[in-house]
């Protein structure tokens, strides 16, 4: 009876040996389910194409849309303007799409020189131990900041999210305290994380807004797209493969990004961003029943913006940003500059009466610093304002005082 226990104790090890170095499941048995062991696609589903309905039309702008999910939300990257939402604000598990966060805290490591893409980082314990989405790393094993990085973005793995926070924070819990400290100065009041990782637990939650919000920043950073839009990658020199678990970015055009999510909890979530004709948006979608239905969701979403709204980037024109008199100065004029291009969000349509009206002072007084606004530019659409852009001082002028006076007058004479 021994002998036959170990063998098909070492059946299975052979078997699992054979199994690709990722973790499975949208589709997840029940048993998996209850055990919390939850991963973001299964084998037989890697390749298959979403089933989109090819006859459904975009919906017009103030159409509600038929979306299998808690909640939605559909907002411009540029603006941050909200296009379309449900339910945004409801508090809800959000399973993988946690890790939005902890990239966001990863690019501006990055960014900051805390970490490179080339840094070696040693797999602890505590990271080894995750369980659900992994690439089933060992205590001790040594990786490129690089490749957690596929790992995490790609293939949703929780150890190597974690051995990434491990190394920016000092400590698995220190990365969770930090991605708090990060969603409070984003002020968003609908999230609280317990882990890195987005395992289901008690008090952890955020909503479709705040991932909005989150996803907004971490799409910012270009180097997240150098992982993001990937469909299929390797690790140890491909003896590990990762398939992405955000079917957008093979199905969808324009697709940039960005995670999925999957636990008993939270269904299926995902936060999925795409770029068109220079417009790029974030649709989150949270909680819907399957797979395919995050994913219809979130096209449905994107069609949507994309079909009603253009970006439009403006600044004052160069003719119109006229010296401006300085009285009091040491200077007598001081010349004018735009903040730069500022984007607005408009129904498609409206881009046509667009009017930019520069007011500006026809005197100023000093001291004047250089970048303090001193005008500004309305931008109209339909003769409505949108918005504004700032005008700024271009250099700073200083206050003429008696010295400066005296000075100016002796030069004066000297050079008369």
């Amino acid at each position: 009876m021994k002998f036959l226990k170990s063998v098909a104790v070492g059946a299975l090890a052979v078997v699992i040996s054979l199994v690709p170095c990722f973790a499975w499941a949208d589709e997840i048995p029940k048993e998996e389910l209850d055990n919390n062991i939850v991963t973001e696609y299964n084998s037989a589903d890697l390749t298959d194409p979403i089933i989109f309905d090819a006859n459904e039309t975009v919906a017009a702008i103030g159409t509600e849309l038929d979306i299998s999910a808690r909640s939605v939300i559909l907002m411009d990257v540029s603006t941050g303007e909200i296009l379309y939402e449900k339910n945004s604000h409801e508090r809800l598990a959000p399973a993988s799409v946690t890790k939005v966060m902890g990239l966001l805290l990863t690019m501006e490591a990055i960014e900051a020189g805390q970490l490179t893409l080339d840094t070696v980082l040693s797999a602890s314990e505590y990271a080894c131990s995750m369980g659900g989405s992994q690439i089933w790393l060992e205590p001790g094993e040594q990786m490129s900041v690089h490749d957690l990085l596929k790992a995490a973005v790609i293939g949703s793995a929780n150890d190597a999210t974690v051995m990434l926070g491990e190394a920016i924070a000092g400590s698995g819990e220190g990365f969770v305290a930090m991605m708090n400290e990060r969603a409070s100065q984003l002020g968003l009041i609908d999230t609280n994380f317990i882990n890195a990782t987005g395992l289901d637990a008690d008090g952890h939650y955020t909503s479709a807004h705040d991932v909005a919000v989150m996803s907004r920043e971490l799409i910012k950073h270009e180097l997240i797209k150098n992982y993001s839009t990937v469909w299929i990658d390797t690790l140890r020199n491909g003896e590990s493969e990762l398939v992405n678990t955000n079917k957008l970015v093979r199905f969808y055009e324009g697709c940039t990004g960005l995670k999925t999510g999957t636990t008993s909890k939270a269904g299926a979530c995902l936060a999925a961003t795409a770029c068109r004709n220079g417009m790029e948006l974030v649709a989150v979608v949270m909680g819907s029943p399957t797979s395919n239905d995050r994913f219809n969701g979130a096209r449905k979403l994107l069609d949507y913006g994309f079909a009603n709204w253009t970006t439009v980037k403006v600044c004052p024109q160069p003719k119109d940003l006229v010296p401006i008199k300085i009285k009091g100065g040491v200077s007598n004029v001081i010349t004018p500059v735009s903040e730069g291009e500022k984007a607005f969000l408009l129904p498609k349509g409206k881009t046509k009466t667009i009017e930019l009206v520069t007011e500006l002072p026809e005197v100023l007084k000093a001291p004047i610093v250089k970048g303090q606004q001193i005008g500004v530019c309305r931008v109209l659409a339909g003769g409505e304002e949108i918005g504004t852009v700032k005008i700024l001082a271009g250099n700073s002028v200083k206050a003429m005082t008696f010295a400066e006076a005296f000075k100016k007058l002796i030069n004066l004479q000297f050079f008369m």
